[in-house]
């Protein structure tokens, strides 16, 4: 686990860009007010993985997953940031699987381009051997007519 109690502290770039999105245009944030806002939210992710963790060990599990978070959320009393939070979970399932499948039409399309090209170097090679097939030949017809 971590060796200092700052190391399980969110970015600060991080802390920042949320407070930012989260408060209108020309409202400023002290210092001070960032690191209290920054600890918090390190604290309620410490506390919401400790909730989820339970319930991956009641199922025996070692691998939390998104239903325990979920259920977690319920148990903390956050109901309520449970729909927003399966719709964000939903936006990252299909943007993964939007991942995954470019990811294998780029290597089917590689794995296609690579078949190509060993034809064409086989077509290639072919041609070359019948040119030397035909050298030879050749050369046995003239030492046949000398």
């Amino acid at each position: 686990m971590a060796e200092r109690p700052e190391d399980l502290n969110l970015p600060n770039a991080v802390i920042t860009r949320i407070i930012k999105e989260a408060l209108p245009d020309g409202v400023n944030v002290s210092k001070e007010a960032r690191k209290a806002i920054s600890q918090a939210a390190s604290i309620f992710v410490l506390y919401a993985t400790s909730c989820a963790n339970n319930f991956a060990m009641k199922a025996k599990r070692k691998t939390l997953n998104a239903g325990d978070v979920m259920s977690a959320m319920e148990e903390m009393e956050f109901e309520r940031f449970l729909q927003p939070l399966r719709q964000a979970l939903e936006a990252y399932k299909k943007g993964q699987k939007g991942k995954k499948e470019a990811s294998e039409q780029k290597r089917k399309e590689k794995k296609n381009i690579t078949d190509e090209n060993d034809k064409s170097r086989d077509e290639e090679e072919d041609e070359h051997m019948d040119d030397e097939q035909e050298g030879e030949n050749e050369g046995e017809e003239e030492d046949a007519w000398s």
